[in-house]
């Protein structure tokens, strides 16, 4: 199968992942259907325990087959799935983080409220001089109100880089998409700065991000912005005509020349390296 980037494949995720060469991607990130009976157009989502995971471990061992030695493996979903990838995932790939990413969920029967979705870091080759990281920088958490940073670190303000302080894998400065004028039609989906700190993460300029789930195009519009190719695969033709428009509307995100991830009009995320070269604007006033 000849290789298209920055096109949406209509199919089944894992029929059309098994046309694709083996190392073709730099970057694979999934957000599958959770299997919480959540209403999709063309997607079954109440599966037995059982038929979900084998369902899963088709898409996750082409997820590893497609993914180049330099390349890295997203997948985010709820503890209870990911506890399972990771035991499939463990056997083939490499194991790098679970990022917590601070997002309040309903509480479920006898449970305690979920704070959190998870987001595994794989990697296909295990020599840290092969795949591809960079360190980011995530903002300073400041107050609401006053806008007065949250910590001064022992009184060391005048210390603290004005990009924020190296990622950790603790997430908590980027939210869900909540309000319904900003949702698409579609039953989950996630921010764009999120994705656009993964990619800023793990990839290079030029480099293709494939999303077997794409949705309404979130991580094709990330890619885009950061200057990236993107393969996509979706199902449901309303879903992909949605996506498309929203790729349409979104162009390249730079300062300075620098590949920047915003969020509500601020950096959300920016390469290390890049720092100074940013900070020559005045957008952080």
């Amino acid at each position: 199968m000849t290789l298209k980037v920055d096109t949406i494949l209509i199919g089944d995720a894992v029929q059309e992942l098994k046309k694709l060469p083996d190392e073709c991607v730099d970057m694979f990130f999934a957000d599958p259907p959770f299997n919480l009976k959540k209403k999709y157009n063309k997607c079954k989502d109440d599966l037995s325990d059982y038929e979900y995971m084998d369902w899963c471990r088709l898409w996750l061992r082409e997820a590893v087959r497609i993914t180049k030695f330099s390349g890295s493996i997203f997948i985010h979903n709820i503890p209870k799935w990911l506890i399972c990838y990771a035991n499939y995932l463990n056997s083939i790939a490499y194991f790098r983080h679970w990022i917590a990413w601070d997002a309040v969920g309903n509480p479920m029967g006898k449970t305690l409220l979920p704070y959190h979705y998870g987001i595994l870091y794989y990697t296909k080759s295990n020599s840290y001089k092969d795949f591809k990281f960079y360190d980011v920088r995530a903002p300073h958490k400041r107050c609401r109100k006053c806008n007065e940073y949250v910590k001064d670190y022992g009184g060391k303000t005048a210390q603290m880089h004005p990009l924020g302080n190296l990622l950790s894998d603790v997430w908590t400065d980027i939210h869900r998409v909540k309000h319904n004028g900003k949702r698409d039609d579609h039953p989950c989906q996630l921010p764009i700065p999120l994705l656009e700190r993964i990619i800023l993460m793990s990839t290079d300029n030029g480099d293709i991000v494939l999303d077997p789930f794409m949705g309404t195009g979130t991580t094709a519009v990330a890619a885009k912005r950061m200057g990236r190719k993107y393969i996509g695969i979706e199902i449901d033709e309303k879903y992909v005509k949605i996506a498309n428009d929203n790729i349409s509307k979104n162009r390249e995100s730079k300062v300075n020349g620098c590949y920047v991830s915003m969020y509500l009009d601020k950096i959300a995320t920016v390469r290390s390296k890049d720092s100074d070269q940013v900070l020559k604007m005045d957008i952080l006033e």
